[in-house]
Parts: C-alpha cells; sequence; structure tokens
C-alpha cells in the first residue's frame, strides 16, 4: 500500500538518473593528463581526494596498439596516492592509463587520461573511461538503495509509533501489514544489493550479478560487511517484529485496555474475570515488556542506522570519529518522523479508530525529530560542502536546496496538522472506543458494533441462534445432522453480515468527522512531500559530495587553466644601432601538449623589422625542466612560427626569448606565464 507507492514515486523520480561515477576524485598523476615526457617512466602514480580499494586490473596502462605495458601490481604508495609500476624499454608514442577502483564511501570511480613519451602518436585506444556503477546493473543497484531506505523507514518507524505513541496499534492489523513490509522490503533489498555489488564495482555486467564467486571478494569489503551486518541485525528485528505483534498484543488481549492502550487504568467489574490485583500484575508485566521491547528496538534501529554510517559518506572525509554518531542519529530521526507519518496515515484510513491522545504524542514526538533533523542536518551539510559557493555550484548543492525546500513544505504542512490536533483533542470522539466486553478477549468487531450501539455481532448471533433452539429440539435424532449443519452455516452467514454492517457503520460514523477528515487530508498531503523528500535524500547518498567536487574542479582547472591563446610583449634593448623593439609573442592553445607559437618583432614606432635571430626557451624551474628550447622559422617580416611545441607539465613557465640585432649585440628577455 503506502510502502508501494513511496517506491513507485522514488523510482518514477530517480530510476532513469544515473548512478554517481565518482566520490574520490582523481586530483593528480604523474605523467600528468596530456604531457609528453622525455624518457619513459618506470611506474605511474595518480592521486585522489580520499582513499580507495584496488584490486586486480584497477590500473592499467596501454601502449598505442592497446597492449598493457604495466606489471599489473597495483599498490598504495601513501596516503590517497596509487601506483602502479611500468615494463623497461617503452617506445615513443601515446600511451593510455585507465584506472577502476571503489571509494571510501563504496561507490565504483572509474576514468582515462593519456601521456606520451616522446611525441604524441596516434593509438587503438579510446580513453573515454570505463563506465563503473552505469548501466542496468547501476539502474538496479540505485533501486535496491532506495528500496532498502524506505524499508528502514517504515520499519523502525512504524514500530515506534505503536511503542511511543499508540500501544493499541501492535493489535490492528493494517499498522502489522505496514512494519512487516518494511522488513520485507529491508531484507530482500539488502540481499539484492549484497548480489548486485560484485558486478557493480566491477565488469557492469547482468550476467555477473548471479556470479556467486564474487560475492566473496565483495564480503571483504567494507560495504559488503555492512551488508552482511545488516542481515544479522535483521534477524533480531524479525524477533522483535514477532514479540511485538505476537506477545505484547495477547498481553493486551489478555488484560484490561482504556481507550489510550494503557493498562490497568480502569477497575474490574463483576464477570470481567480479573480482580484488581490481576490488573495491577498485567499493568507492570506490560509495563516490563515494553520497556524491553524499547530497549531492544533502539539496539537493533541503531545498529541498522550504522551499516549505512559506516559505509557511506559518514566513514569517509573530515571529522568521520563525530560524522558517524551523527548519520546514524539523523537517520533515526528520519526513520521515527516520516515511518511515523506513514503509521498515523494507515490508523487513519484503516483502522478502526486511534485516540485523540495518541495522535498528540506523536505529534510532539515529530516536534522532536524535526529539530533533531536540523541540527544534525546543518552539520552534514557543512562537513559536506565545505563552502557557501558549493552550495549553488555543485551538483549535491542544489540538490540539498531542493531537498531543504520540500522540508521546509513538509513543516509547514505538519504545523496544519497540529492544528487539525488541537481541534481533535476538543471535539468529542467520534470513533471507536475500545472498552470492557465479557469476553477477556478484546474483539474489534465487537468493539465497532458496540460503538454504534448496536451490541456485539457475537451477541446478536447467539441471540439468533436460541431463538432457533426450540426448532432444533423438535427436529429429534435427525435433526442433528442435515439441520444442525445447515443451521450452523446459516449462523456463520448471518455472522458474516453482521460484521459487514457493522464495519460500514462504524467506516461512515468515521469519515464523517470534519476534524478527522481535515486530519487524515493533511496528514496524507504530508506524506506525499516525505515520498519526494525521501527520495531526493537517497539521490543524496549518491552524489559525489560537494566539497569533493569543488576539489575535483579546482585541480582541473589548475590542469586547464588558460582556455585562450596565452599572448605576452617583451620589450628588448640589444644597445646597438637599431637594437630597440618590441617582442610579442604568442602561444596557442597554451596548454599541455603541441601549441602553435608565434613571435613578431616589431620597433618601437610599432613598425615590423627583421632581425638576424629570435630564440626561445622554456623553463619550469618548479620541477626542474628545461631549458627546452625552439627553434621558430622565419615567415615574413618581423614574424616567426613554430608548429608543434610541446609542453610537458602545466605550471609556472618562464618563458625566455633572445633577440639577436647583428653579430654582437643580443639581449635575452624573460617573462613567466601559466601554461597548461
Amino acid at each position: 500500500m503506502l510502502l508501494a507507492l513511496l517506491l513507485a514515486v522514488a523510482g518514477a523520480l530517480f530510476g532513469a538518473a544515473a548512478p554517481a561515477s565518482a566520490h574520490a576524485a582523481l586530483l593528480g598523476s604523474d605523467p600528468a593528463q596530456g604531457t609528453v615526457v622525455d624518457k619513459a617512466p618506470t611506474q605511474v602514480t595518480l592521486t585522489f581526494s580520499e582513499k580507495v580499494a584496488l584490486s586486480d586490473g584497477s590500473l592499467r596502462v596501454l601502449d598505442p596498439k592497446g597492449q598493457r605495458v604495466d606489471t599489473g601490481q597495483a599498490s598504495n604508495l601513501s596516503g590517497t596516492m596509487y601506483g602502479v609500476k611500468l615494463h623497461a624499454g617503452l617506445a615513443r608514442g601515446t600511451y593510455t592509463v585507465t584506472y577502476q577502483v571503489v571509494s571510501a564511501d563504496s561507490h565504483p570511480v572509474s576514468g582515462a587520461f593519456t601521456f606520451s613519451i616522446g611525441a604524441p602518436s596516434a593509438t587503438a585506444v579510446v580513453a573515454s573511461g570505463q563506465g563503473a556503477g552505469g548501466g542496468v546493473v547501476g539502474g538496479l543497484y540505485g533501486f535496491a538503495r532506495y528500496v532498502s531506505y524506505a524499508g528502514f523507514i517504515v520499519m523502525i518507524g512504524g514500530a515506534a509509533f505503536v511503542l511511543a505513541c499508540w500501544q493499541r496499534g501492535a493489535g490492528v492489523r493494517a499498522v502489522q501489514r505496514l512494519v512487516v513490509s518494511g522488513w520485507v522490503a529491508l531484507t530482500s533489498a539488502t540481499l539484492a544489493l549484497l548480489l548486485l555489488r560484485g558486478s557493480y564495482t566491477g565488469s557492469g555486467k547482468v550476467a555477473d550479478i548471479f556470479d556467486l564467486s564474487l560475492v566473496g571478494p565483495v564480503l571483504q569489503t567494507k560495504a559488503g560487511a555492512a551488508l552482511v551486518s545488516r542481515l544479522l541485525l535483521l534477524a533480531a528485528g524479525a524477533l522483535f517484529i514477532a514479540v511485538l505483534f505476537g506477545a505484547y498484543v495477547k498481553r493486551d488481549a489478555d488484560g484490561v485496555e482504556d481507550g489510550s492502550g494503557v493498562l490497568g487504568n480502569e477497575k474490574s467489574t463483576p464477570g470481567d474475570g480479573a480482580s484488581d490485583g490481576e490488573d495491577a500484575d498485567r499493568a507492570a508485566e506490560k509495563k516490563d515488556l515494553t520497556f524491553g521491547l524499547a530497549v531492544g528496538g533502539t539496539v537493533v534501529a541503531a545498529g541498522l542506522a550504522a551499516t549505512w554510517a559506516m559505509a557511506e559518506h559518514a566513514s569517509t572525509g573530515i571529522q568521520t570519529g563525530l560524522a558517524m554518531p551523527v548519520d546514524i542519529l539523523h537517520l533515526l530521526a528520519v526513520a521515527v518522523w516520516l515511518g511515523g507519518l506513514a503509521s498515523l496515515l494507515v490508523a487513519l484510513y484503516w483502522a478502526p479508530s486511534i485516540e485523540a491522545a495518541s495522535v498528540r504524542r506523536f505529534s510532539r514526538l515529530a516536534f522532536g525529530s524535526v529539530a533533531t533533523l536540523a541540527v544534525t542536518g546543518v552539520y552534514q551539510s557543512w562537513r559536506q560542502l565545505g563552502s557557501w559557493s558549493a552550495l549553488t555550484g555543485t551538483g549535491y548543492g542544489r540538490l540539498l536546496l531542493v531537498k531543504v525546500g520540500l522540508v521546509a513544505v513538509l513543516v509547514g504542512l505538519a504545523w496544519i496538522s497540529r492544528r487539525w490536533t488541537a481541534q481533535l483533542a476538543d471535539a468529542p470522539a467520534s470513533g471507536v472506543t475500545v472498552r470492557r466486553t465479557t469476553s477477556k478477549k478484546w474483539s474489534p468487531v465487537a468493539a465497532k458494533a458496540s460503538a454504534n450501539g448496536r451490541g456485539s455481532a457475537k451477541g446478536r448471533v447467539s441471540k439468533a441462534a436460541a431463538g432457533r433452539s426450540g426448532a432444533s429440539q423438535e427436529d429429534g435424532p435427525a435433526g442433528k445432522g442435515s439441520g444442525a449443519s445447515k443451521r450452523s452455516e446459516r449462523a456463520a452467514q448471518l455472522a458474516r453480515q453482521q460484521v459487514a454492517i457493522a464495519a460500514a457503520r462504524a467506516k461512515r460514523t468515521r469519515d464523517s468527522d470534519p476534524v478527522r477528515s481535515g486530519l487524515r487530508r493533511s496528514v496524507l498531503a504530508e506524506a506525499a512531500v516525505a515520498i519526494v523528500v525521501l527520495a531526493v535524500t537517497t539521490a543524496l547518498t549518491t552524489t559525489e559530495p560537494g566539497r569533493t567536487e569543488e576539489a575535483a574542479s579546482a585541480a582541473t582547472a589548475s590542469a586547464t587553466q588558460r582556455s585562450g591563446p596565452l599572448s605576452l610583449k617583451m620589450p628588448f634593448d640589444t644597445g646597438g644601432q637599431d637594437g630597440k623593439g618590441t617582442v610579442q609573442f604568442t602561444l596557442d592553445p597554451a596548454r599541455v601538449g603541441g601549441n602553435e607559437m608565434h613571435l613578431y618583432v616589431v620597433r618601437p614606432d610599432g613598425k615590423p623589422f627583421d632581425v638576424p635571430e629570435v630564440k626561445v626557451a622554456f623553463t619550469l624551474e618548479s620541477k626542474s625542466i628545461g631549458p627546452l628550447p625552439v627553434a621558430p622559422d622565419h615567415i615574413t617580416i618581423g614574424h616567426w612560427s613554430a608548429i608543434g611545441v610541446q609542453i610537458p607539465m602545466a605550471g609556472d613557465w618562464k618563458i625566455a626569448v633572445t633577440v639577436r640585432t647583428s653579430d654582437i649585440d643580443q639581449v635575452t628577455v624573460t617573462k613567466n606565464a601559466k601554461i597548461g
């Protein structure tokens, strides 16, 4: 019902969204992307924004023909720097580096880049990177994550609603189905994630989903350990649910219950079969059971929340020791609020009645959850964004703004619901109030019929049967056969009719209350917005944090800082006759790799003139590279040019231009400029 609607909307909103391709960003490499090195390196290193997990073939280096030239032994060199050694004697040409690793927050990271030895060449390798985490497998994995979050919220929030707000709800079938559906959804999704994980972080092939040999390596990872821990905790959760909807409900059925779902608040009357002492004992037993369930449920809920915190965003980055407990608290607050909201909606639509006191208790509980979400959410936002610019300049920040807006709408709807709740407290009860019956067991049917002043259905059926007792006695021995059977069938049919009539009358009475109807509409609106909030929240967990995205953008910007040609004016004076002028220097596109260089020599009056010789040299002093000499060709009067000028690495380069105006008069002028 509600869980199915939640899953359908979440899938429709985000099912077509591409999974996150990187949470650990590649910040740099050696050799750098697009560089030309004079001699073959002995290894290739990559530096990420956070630690990553390596596997066989995580880092590969391919020659221009597509053959591997690495040793295959990728390793962690230091911190977040990883490397793979290369074979000796590599030829000139363009080489491709591909990588596919798993970031510390469990998401796959893949990509590719090229570098050249000696000079660039044609290559048979397409350096577009591998599609880790995408395709059909990525979509299935993402949907399973949505289902797991929804199941967790419905299961934990529904159980908390019953224990903290509406204990009588443990005996309501619709609430039981909701909580059990949450457990089934979370368990099924967790098993699916275990099977999908190997293909999701590896080949991405659908056939590999059913390759059980991939499960073993998955179990050795942090994400695999979290999923196994979740399954073990779900086993404990099944026991908790069995007690909540079994022994706990039986305790209500055997005892005395008032309209608020608390035992022992009424005095026994003759015929009830229970004394004051027995009522007190039952109340004490139920109180102890409630306390035990609350403690056990909190432990299970916190443990389940920890399985997300220990394997995702909170487990990596800054302040992990604080971030993980905050993340657990955040998830629990979400579950109590949204899961409780789902349970309240079910109670308002499908339960015979729910007391105003229970609604008020949930209102207070929801307010506390929202306050907790506000505090923990601000901390998480700061930790994942790191700056105000990331709030609008990154995908994570923009999605976070959408979530904040939706939560604001949700809080506004909750305020409207609180107003209806206040009126409900003052209005006469129009629903069904559970009261004492002549039987020790509480019957929802009897309660419905009693609320409409009709007595219990069982009582009416019994009276109808008693009215016909004379006929049954006159039937004699022969009547004890087919006649008794027909009367039994007739009595059962009559009982079913009475139950249907009582249920219909109870529903009309319940729905006719304008206060209850207003509360139902406002809670339904809350639930609809909450579904979208959950979908956005789940999408946030698969989106690269703003702090990481900005770090990657800064690294990329430093490697490709200039988007246009570099232009410099360099005045010179050789000291001889006609030795003054200006060199106008241009380098296009002024990036790592091949460039086109032009030099124009002009007199002080701006007219071009020829000089015997012009030379250029590039030096990157920070890396001890150079000087790299370039001898441009003379094109026309005052114009020299060189094609294919190689800049091997991005950085702050010193450009030295030597101008000779006679056999003995020359000067070298220099300027620094960022290239690459």
